[in-house]
């Protein structure tokens, strides 16, 4: 399996995971942590997310639409300070 891939944004900011990355994870949860120079997406189980805080929920946030990623990653920064 292949564990490194450039994956070119969509026009709304979005990126896809690669069918085998998805299958060998299980999980339709992904913790993102914007560190200085990257973007860190680790699978976690949805049994964990108690000690995680969800930032944006497209369907109770936002009528089910989307964000660009950039707007998601701002909201990253402004939660870790």
């Amino acid at each position: 399996m292949t564990t490194k891939t450039i994956q070119k944004a969509t026009s709304r900011g979005q990126i896809t995971l690669p069918v085998a990355w998805r299958k060998k994870f299980n999980t339709n949860q992904f913790l993102m942590e914007a560190e200085e120079s990257f973007l860190k997406i680790v699978p976690i189980d949805t049994d964990d997310l108690g000690e995680y805080e969800v930032v944006f929920d497209a369907a109770r946030d936002n009528d089910g639409k989307g964000i660009l990623g950039r707007d998601l990653i701002k909201m990253i920064q402004k939660i870790d300070g």
